[in-house]
């Protein structure tokens, strides 16, 4: 009786072997940024419901959002939810069937990240400019 070999089957890349690609590290990114928009809106909520309850606490909650790190945090988190949003916006493109040639791929991903900033910084401009 004669033994039968194994196929052969590819192996799957490891990561010691995968370079990182702009446009999975926008995904990675993308996940990354969902996630920590949990994490702000229990911030907003907590500013919303201090608001709600005495003027101590919306006190309290207005001096962490006025403190140099509460501004950080609020920054990363205008950060996230623009960064977010916009890559919503290329994944509605995506499900439409279009964009998905190797040029407009990486076009739409740097559009993101710079769009993400360019909007987050003007943003923040505005925001200050208005400030009394």
């Amino acid at each position: 009786m004669s033994e039968t070999k194994p196929a052969a089957r590819p192996l799957s890349p490891h990561l010691q072997i995968y370079r990182p690609m702009l446009t999975m590290m926008m995904s990675i990114l993308h996940r990354i940024t969902g996630a920590a928009l949990y994490a702000g809106i229990l911030l907003l909520i907590w500013w919303l419901v201090a608001a709600a309850r005495s003027d101590t606490a919306f006190d309290t909650a207005q001096a962490f959002f006025g403190h140099w790190f509460g501004r950080i945090v609020l920054f990363g988190f205008s950060w996230a939810l623009i960064h977010h949003a916009l890559g919503g916006l290329r994944h509605l493109l995506w499900d439409t069937g279009r964009g998905f040639d190797l040029k407009t791929v990486e076009w739409l991903a740097r559009a993101n990240l710079i769009g993400a900033i360019a909007l987050t910084i003007l943003l923040w401009v505005i925001g200050y400019g208005v400030m009394p």
